[in-house]
């Protein structure tokens, strides 16, 4: 796959993977097509795409259903794939939480950087920090830089629990291996069990196979909205949130991806 190769070209990378992203997010509205899709993928490629509908199933039901707004967000160029592994990697080596757990929250979070803006909750930065638990666990650093909130979260998910070594290792009914420490961590993380289960996929699709990271940097910003899923590409900025309406009505329709 073209969001797999490392010299494919930005183009080709993005557009690539904004067809394997939107193909994932129909499929999750069809469990009736599980079998089916399964029995038509080659042996290989069935593990991460069973971990990307589980995903895409469980982020459903966390963001509550399709909006009529877009959020107040501006979204932004990441850093490079090349350079964030090298965060990712850094972030394991000092604080022993698993690089693909760190790549799956901030893929979560914020798609890896894109997204530049407040959470509903307060939250700031590329992994998404309240501002008293950054003061605590940011290690000093600033919230908004890549580097710096990728350490504060390993800083965090470490303290928390989060580190290399299983508490268990046998595997669940959804394919996930076990590991009520990393569980729990990332619960304080986000209070959520659909999200723990989101990203626990996520890093599995990198654990199963390292190229799936490629693939997952590649994927674009996407809302839920009534008339369908949108996608907000970089130089979107709206200082609030604004009806989905107002945007189809006066935004060229052709610079729109909605699927």
């Amino acid at each position: 796959m073209a969001v797999q190769t490392p010299d494919a070209s930005t183009t080709l990378r993005d557009a690539a993977g904004y067809l394997t992203v939107s193909s994932y997010h129909v499929w999750s509205k069809h469990r009736e097509w599980d079998g089916p899709i399964l029995d038509a993928l080659p042996q290989g490629m069935r593990s991460a795409a069973l971990h990307a509908v589980a995903a895409a199933r469980e982020l459903a039901s966390l963001a509550g259903g399709p909006s009529t707004r877009l959020p107040a967000w501006r979204i932004v160029q990441p850093p490079s794939a090349s350079h964030l592994l090298d965060d990712y990697s850094e972030a394991q080596r000092r604080f022993g939480v698993p690089w693909t757990v760190l790549a799956a929250v901030n893929l979560v979070e914020t798609r890896m950087g894109r997204v530049a803006g407040l959470s509903s909750a307060g939250a700031q930065g590329p992994m998404q920090f309240m501002p008293a638990t950054w003061h605590s666990y940011g290690l000093g650093g600033d919230v908004h830089d890549p580097h710096d909130s990728i350490m504060g979260a390993a800083n965090y998910l470490a303290q928390m629990g989060a580190t290399l070594a299983p508490s268990s290792s046998h595997s669940t009914p959804d394919g996930l291996s076990r590991n009520p420490r990393l569980d729990r961590a990332l619960l304080r993380y986000n209070h959520d069990e659909d999200y723990v289960r989101a990203v626990r996929n996520y890093a599995a699709m990198m654990d199963d196979d390292p190229t799936q990271y490629l693939n997952l940097y590649s994927w674009p910003v996407e809302i839920s909205t009534m008339i369908g899923t949108i996608v907000l590409p970089a130089g979107y900025s709206q200082a609030r949130r604004v009806s989905v309406s107002w945007w189809v009505i006066t935004h060229n329709p052709d610079s729109l991806n909605v699927s």
